[in-house]
């Protein structure tokens, strides 16, 4: 029986993550871009993800890249340092065999040994049934709030469902030197 491998992301892997992605921008609503990006342009974001230190994740099975995962900052700004936002996207022929929750689980260990605080969730086309939704609710997140119609995308209005797990005491006491800025 084959086993599914998670490990670091390498810029072998690009052409997959790549299809993986255009996959998900042409026929999804987890992300709101339209165009799918081209691999130079996916290239230059695997390096920005991966030059700041964030964890960036595949998962390989019979030597194929069948998902891939990353943690980024939430946002940029210095207040935001403490928090990430995950990405997380699976082949086709791979999703609903519990290969997102593998992904996730290896982001939110990866990003508390690295100290930070809050994990968030920006979860596109967010819905009681969506897959992300219960993905993330299984793995921790509470529901932080919904920005309705926020996207449109395939000819409907789609919500964006925020959600969040607190690491490493989240709020409940101070934080030291930001993650990655020692």
């Amino acid at each position: 029986m084959s086993q599914i491998y998670i490990r670091s992301a390498r810029p072998a892997d690009l052409p997959a993550i790549t299809e993986i992605y255009r996959d998900a921008v042409l026929h999804g609503t987890a992300t709101y871009e339209i165009d799918p990006p081209d691999m130079e342009e996916m290239t230059r974001r695997f390096h920005a993800v991966t030059a700041d230190g964030f964890p960036y994740v595949v998962a390989e099975l019979d030597g194929a890249v069948i998902g891939y995962a990353y943690a980024s900052y939430f946002r940029t700004r210095p207040a935001y340092w403490w928090s990430v936002e995950d990405s997380i996207y699976i082949a086709p022929e791979a999703k609903g065999k519990g290969l997102g929750k593998v992904l996730l689980q290896q982001l939110i260990k990866d990003c508390t040994n690295l100290g930070f605080r809050q994990f968030i969730a920006v979860i596109g086309d967010g819905h009681d049934a969506s897959a992300s939704v219960r993905l993330h609710l299984s793995s921790g997140f509470k529901h932080s709030g919904t920005i309705r119609a926020s996207g449109f995308k395939h000819g409907r209005w789609l919500d964006t469902v925020l959600m969040q797990l607190d690491m490493n005491g989240g709020s409940e006491t101070l934080p030291g030197t930001p993650p990655l800025k020692a």
